[in-house]
């Protein structure tokens, strides 16, 4: 696809025409390397294989598939490719083929719309309508797993955008976790003051870009978030603009860690107090974990406060999916695996594996760090958002992500950052709206 996913006059998308083509040179491709079918994604009896770009939960899926094996008979094997890049290729290449997987991990919003509307996936509504008469899922999510009112992906799990921060550290220099923009920035001088790094920033990996932006727009106005990444509102927005400026002075005090950051060195960095406090998904706190870290006693987590008290609490949720292919080599195990997917004794066993939240809101978080997160947005009634990674067009959201990544690195400026993205998104939204006509 072009940078602009622009189309032809021609009937069939270019989006969908090219995206045809890749699968039918791609399966070849596959086949001429010696990777068709054989034994990986092939039926094999009481399995059902998954397609994953994340080798380190593994073992969960397996833990998980021992639970889901008593409810159906199936077992979940899964099959991992380390590479993002290479994954998705994959992923795209094989769908409408006999080489794909059982069952594929994939993005929820705009990256699942994108790949149901190329064909070859399961329509899952009745999956959900089950789970939904259960009270299993949220019914506020079904929008970002659907596309054109039918339901493609079940959730995987569901993460949080918080502020991971070091216990010792605040409480030796007499700090808590901030309730306010103002308590934040207090923390914020105090750490600097103390020579820690009060937070870590990365554009490590490209995507990290994108969590400073998210955050900070929303919690300058979390409806305006909303009408941004919708198409309905400009990147010059004056709203757009301070949340870029807060981010720029951020930088400019030496507050954050350097674009090259990794974000791999989080947890170590809270350990040794080098960092005060570390923006990430809540999936993060296996990471804590592995890194020593106790929950609760070594570290906690706070949601960022909004800029302006009277805005509304919002919080960046996170969810990706399983998607069933139509040409799954074993659909029938497939269906039943998804159909008891957030069955509460599953999700029990892998949410403890991941130490996150469960897709399924009747599961409380075991870790304690994030069952008081679960909580808060509770009480709060904080309005979820979907992550920017998701939440509009892949093309524009990649492109924009560069963008920020430059910025990061103190290419632009924030005025330059935000109409290059606005530029962007005034083509790429009318090519998505072309491509669907």
């Amino acid at each position: 696809m072009s940078a602009s996913g622009r189309t032809s006059s021609a009937a069939v998308p270019l989006a969908r025409r090219r995206f045809l083509t890749g699968v039918a040179a791609g399966a070849a491709a596959l086949a001429a390397g010696g990777c068709a079918r054989g034994a990986s994604t092939s039926a094999q009896p009481g399995t059902t294989s998954i397609s994953n770009d994340n080798a380190t939960w593994d073992d969960g899926y397996r833990a998980a598939g021992r639970e889901l094996k008593k409810i159906t008979g199936y077992t979940l094997r899964p099959l991992s490719n380390p590479s993002v890049t290479s994954y998705q290729q994959v992923v795209q290449m094989t769908l409408q083929t006999s080489k794909s997987s059982d069952l594929v991990k994939w993005a929820s919003g705009y990256q699942l719309k994108r790949l149901a509307r190329a064909g070859g996936l399961t329509d899952l509504t009745p999956v959900w309508k089950g789970y939904a008469a259960k009270g299993w899922v949220r019914g506020t999510s079904r929008e970002s797993v659907s596309y054109r009112g039918k339901v493609f992906g079940i959730p995987l799990y569901e993460s949080y955008y918080v502020l991971f921060y070091s216990k010792p550290v605040f409480g030796k220099l007499g700090l808590s976790a901030p309730s306010s923009w103002d308590e934040l920035l207090h923390c914020a001088e105090v750490l600097k003051r103390n020579k820690i790094t009060p937070f870590l920033a990365s554009q490590v990996g490209g995507w990290p870009a994108i969590e400073w932006f998210q955050e900070l727009v929303s919690k300058v106005d979390p409806g305006f978030y909303q009408q941004l990444v919708a198409g309905e509102a400009s990147y010059t927005d004056d709203r757009a603009r301070r949340a870029m400026d807060i981010w720029h002075d951020f930088m400019r005090k030496g507050w954050m860690t350097s674009p090259d950051f990794d974000q791999a060195r989080g947890p170590g960095a809270l350990k040794e107090g080098t960092v005060g406090m570390f923006l990430h998904g809540t999936w993060q706190a296996s990471g804590m974990s592995a890194a020593g870290m106790k929950p609760g006693t070594d570290y906690g987590a706070f949601i960022l406060p909004t800029v302006r008290p009277a805005s509304q609490k919002s919080v960046i949720a996170e969810s990706g999916v399983f998607v069933v292919p139509s040409r799954a080599s074993s659909h029938e195990a497939a269906m039943a695996n998804v159909g008891a997917w957030l069955d509460p004794a599953v999700q029990r066993v892998w949410s403890d594996f991941l130490q996150d939240s469960s897709a399924n809101p009747k599961v409380r978080a075991s870790n304690p760090v994030v069952a008081s997160l679960q909580r808060d947005i509770a009480r709060n009634r904080r309005t979820a958002l979907v992550r920017y990674w998701e939440a509009s067009p892949p093309s524009l959201i990649q492109g924009n992500t560069n963008d920020l990544g430059g910025f990061m690195a103190g290419q632009t400026s924030p005025a330059t950052t935000l109409r290059r993205m606005q530029e962007r998104a005034h083509d790429e939204w009318a090519a998505w709206k072309r491509d669907e006509a």
